[in-house]
């Protein structure tokens, strides 16, 4: 038998204990595996807010909250003005709602089916010349824009169609009125995939709000500071606007990730700890199992170094064996929680993950077998000879 066979297969002569040993490290690498994904995919939902051609600065009305739907609180008129400021370059007035228990959300006009409104859709009213400006552009379109003309039809987010069963052609209630599906757009931002799109002219006749925009798109000039634009609206109109920049927004949102990605490294920190304790009591036992066995090899001349190599080797096994099992677990747990909870974030594995899995594995092998090998190595050939 080589030296790597023998490596390999000593650490599953009790599998009981090592089994227990992998379940146990197991459990903290499908942990840092799983925070690890959704922390990812909420990065790559950020990235997006900054997409090129979208809004660099979004307008609200003084001491309202642009991440809630509200209706209208802004006058339509605000948009020319704020378009007379310097270093805009464009602006867009747009209109959210929420699709409210008034409403109801079916297939078709034909269809028995429905679900309540609510149910987190936001609809959004907004000029389609402009829809660049909301992060979405033809190319993100399978299928074709809605008509400004036109009052029934919407364009629908990816993640909406899919949790509505819906594609192109469809035909969906809001507020009691059917509108045609003439695309499905995808950006890759969580909250704006899950919107639908309209005219903003007949989404303001839709819900009373005539005149009425939520708020103000804007995007800055060539060679202008979209923080300094935004300073210029807000010291403009310093007791109606207030602005937001794309560049703020994500930073929020990076900060959010960042807290998120600091409670994977505390746990994997958790990781190592428990781990190591366990894979220590699992390598001592094996150790003190095999002391006469471990005499017989020093016997026939075995180096300390080589009896160490050996113990160390099969901790390492152990804990290896352990994250291909944790980051298994953790990746297909993930996925099966998003599907069958519906969710709209797409969590992403990367080879990153990938190394920090395997890094905390191996790091738990060598501290937890380093003791346990350094004392295998230790012992005496004709005391652990005598050893029953």
């Amino acid at each position: 038998m080589s030296f790597l066979s023998l490596v390999v297969k000593n650490p599953f002569r009790n599998k009981t204990r090592s089994s227990l040993a992998i379940i146990g490290i197991a459990i903290g690498i499908t942990i840092i595996v799983a925070m690890g994904m959704i922390t990812a995919g909420l990065q790559s939902s950020t990235q997006s807010t900054l997409k090129e051609g979208a809004a660099d600065i979004m307008v609200t009305h003084m001491g309202s909250n642009s991440f809630v739907s509200s209706g209208g609180t802004l006058d339509q008129s605000w948009v020319n003005d704020v378009k007379n400021i310097s270093g805009v370059k464009d602006a867009a007035g747009v209109l959210s709602v929420s699709n409210s228990s008034s409403g109801s959300i079916s297939g078709s006009s034909t269809s028995s089916s429905s679900r309540p409104g609510g149910m987190g859709l936001t609809i959004v009213g907004i000029d389609s010349s402009y829809l660049n400006l909301a992060g979405v552009s033809s190319a993100d379109v399978n299928g074709s824009l809605f008509s400004n003309g036109s009052t029934n039809e919407v364009i629908i987010g990816k993640n909406s169609a899919q949790n509505l069963n819906k594609t192109v052609g469809d035909t969906i209630n809001l507020y009691g009125k059917d509108f045609k599906i003439t695309g499905i757009y995808q950006t890759g931002n969580v909250m704006q995939d899950q919107n639908v799109f309209m005219s903003l002219n007949t989404l303001q006749n839709l819900t009373s709000n005539t005149g009425k925009i939520s708020s103000i798109y804007v995007k800055e000039a060539d060679n202008a500071n979209a923080t300094q634009v935004s300073k210029s609206i807000t010291n403009t109109y310093p007791n109606d606007l207030s602005t937001t920049t794309a560049e703020d927004q994500a930073n929020r949102m990076n900060s959010i990730t960042s807290t998120i990605d600091s409670a994977s490294w505390a746990i994997s920190l958790l990781a190592i700890f428990i781990g190591g304790i366990g894979v220590i009591n699992t390598m001592i036992m094996s150790v003190f199992e095999r002391t006469r066995e471990i005499g017989v090899l020093k016997a026939v001349g075995w180096k300390n170094r080589r009896i160490l190599g050996m113990i160390l080797g099969e901790s390492i096994v152990l804990t290896l064996l352990a994250a291909v099992v944790g980051t298994i677990v953790g990746v297909v747990g993930v996925e099966a929680l998003l599907y069958f909870s519906n969710s709209t974030l797409t969590a992403v594995f990367s080879f990153d993950i990938l190394l920090r899995a395997f890094g905390v594995a191996l790091l738990v092998g060598v501290l937890g077998g380093l003791y346990p090998a350094y004392r295998a190595s230790k012992l005496a050939p004709t005391e652990a000879l005598r050893y029953e």
